[in-house]
């Protein structure tokens, strides 16, 4: 790949359909105020030991997550709020251009090029047409550094605000019962709240966290439809359990790997 990629994008509205928009606390309000839905992903990560601070990939895995208990297993828990539709993203117009372009997330700001920085912008990957990395176009990335300034900013926006909700999110799932998680790469758990309810939720916890009226941890379960991995978690104290012993009517468990 090359060290330089150009970029603008020709408003094919391919990146607003059918989508999952990770969002962050104050986004989620937002787009629940005004009418949208959101959907609460939820994995865990097997944490028995702090790793050395040189090890940057698990430093980036722990601040997009907060410590949790599995059994006596420790874990890291991460909750990514999702804005979620089906078809065309409600504020799209029929022009392709965004009606709420003053007010859109973060991830629409940043798209195409990549939040976390261990994952390097691929072209190919992205919905964007053949005509949107023309080299006519301006550059986007030069070797793997962002050219937008603003594009910048807001990445880095984002992976502060990844870090910063975390309290929040944990009363979050405190308020909303959540307690089962799927193994990071194994699967996520996707919980579907009623607008309302996470609303009402994600307000309660934010004022919990702002007055520091948090409740106790949660004591965690892992969910995996795979039996070895379960039998993993187990002998090392995890409590772990198959999907289909979930009893959560709002919860929904989608494998990444064959069971």
């Amino acid at each position: 790949m090359s060290n330089t990629i150009h970029f603008s994008c020709v408003q094919c509205g391919k990146c607003c359909h059918d989508l999952r928009l990770p969002l962050s606390v104050d986004e989620a309000i937002g787009w629940l105020s005004d009418g949208g839905d959101i959907q609460i992903y939820a994995d865990a990560i097997p944490w028995p030991e702090e790793p050395p601070l040189g090890d940057l990939q698990a430093q980036h895995k722990k601040r997009q997550s907060f410590a949790g208990r599995s059994g006596t297993l420790p874990v890291r828990i991460s909750i990514t709020l999702v804005g979620s539709f089906e078809g065309p993203c409600p504020h799209l117009q029929t022009d392709m251009r965004c009606g709420a372009y003053s007010k859109r997330p973060r991830v629409c700001r940043i798209y195409p090029a990549e939040v976390n920085p261990f994952i390097s912008l691929d072209p190919s990957s992205k919905l964007c047409p053949p005509e949107a990395w023309s080299t006519e176009k301006p550059i986007i990335l030069n070797h793997e550094t962002i050219s937008d300034v603003e594009v910048r900013h807001h990445v880095a926006q984002s992976r502060d605000a990844n870090g910063r909700d975390n309290g929040v999110k944990e009363q979050l799932c405190v308020g909303l019962s959540i307690s089962i998680a799927a193994l990071a790469n194994e699967g996520i758990a996707i919980y579907s709240p009623r607008r309302e309810v996470a609303l009402d939720a994600l307000n309660a916890a934010q004022r919990s966290v702002l007055v520091k009226q948090v409740d106790h941890p949660i004591r965690w379960t892992i969910t995996t439809n795979r039996t070895s991995t379960r039998s993993v978690l187990e002998e090392i104290g995890a409590q772990a359990i198959p999907p289909d012993c979930v009893k959560n009517d709002t919860m929904k468990f989608l494998s990444f790997q064959a069971s």
